[in-house]
């Protein structure tokens, strides 16, 4: 993981903690340097990405603070997602959007440290197949594409990326699970992802491209099978206990 990111991990790990509390000043950039050992661009850098999540702002001359809890932004489109799993489409639709250039980017721009954690996510990925909780998968899936998002070093990209993913799993009930539990569908996910790995590692930003594209035009495609498969099944069970009667 960039140093950035893990401190932005470690802050915000301290905040729900209660280290810094509601309304709390951050110590300043030096003091947190210091603290963590780190440049204080590094730490300038955290400090933009939870500003950016809206977790801190900054005040002009006054430093930064933890946000109020009931300044806390909340997404109004999770309920409209549990209740309307078919929008899951709209936010697939805006993933060909943006994963497409933030492989294009992160081929041409990810640094030795950005590949390793993008290895490591990879690895972690395949390893957790198979986990009880389906939700570990797609966890473990949304830190790939994000390590990817990461590594091309434009953080509005990755905050917007980060929302969706964070949508996408608020509809994991709806067949989005099953992604990760079909032989038929895992197998070539693998094999996207591992392309979409290698193009970046090798620095080629339109085969990255052409992967994230490939790869989100088959997430659709299964997506729209599962739920025909369940629809299916859905009217079957109706109509057997429709002849019960």
């Amino acid at each position: 993981m960039r140093i950035a990111q893990q401190i932005a991990t470690q802050l915000t790990e301290a905040i729900e903690q209660g280290t810094y509390q509601s309304g709390a000043r951050l110590p300043a950039e030096r003091v947190l340097a210091e603290q963590f050992g780190v440049s204080r661009p590094s730490v300038r850098e955290a400090i933009q990405t939870l500003v950016s999540e809206g977790l801190l702002t900054v005040k002009a001359g006054g430093g930064t603070f933890v946000k109020a809890q009931q300044d806390l932004p909340t997404n109004p489109l999770v309920a409209l997602f549990r209740e309307n799993p078919e929008y899951r489409f709209d936010a697939l639709e805006m993933r060909h959007a943006l994963e497409g250039n933030a492989a294009f980017y992160a081929a041409l721009r990810a640094t030795d440290e950005d590949k390793a954690y993008i290895q490591t996510c990879y690895e972690h990925m395949i390893k957790v197949h198979g986990s009880d909780d389906p939700m570990d998968e797609a966890k473990a899936d949304a830190a790939f594409h994000l390590a990817i998002a990461e590594a091309s070093h434009n953080l509005v990209l990755l905050h917007v990326m980060r929302d969706l993913f964070e949508l996408l799993q608020s509809s994991v009930s709806h067949n989005l699970d099953k992604l990760y539990t079909l032989p038929r569908v895992f197998e070539p996910l693998k094999g996207q992802h591992f392309e979409l790995m290698q193009a970046v590692l090798d620095n080629d930003p339109e085969r990255a491209r052409q992967a994230a594209q490939d790869h989100l035009v088959f997430v659709e495609e299964s997506l729209k099978s599962i739920d025909a498969d369940e629809a299916r099944k859905a009217r079957s069970l109706r109509r057997l206990s429709t002849d019960a009667v």
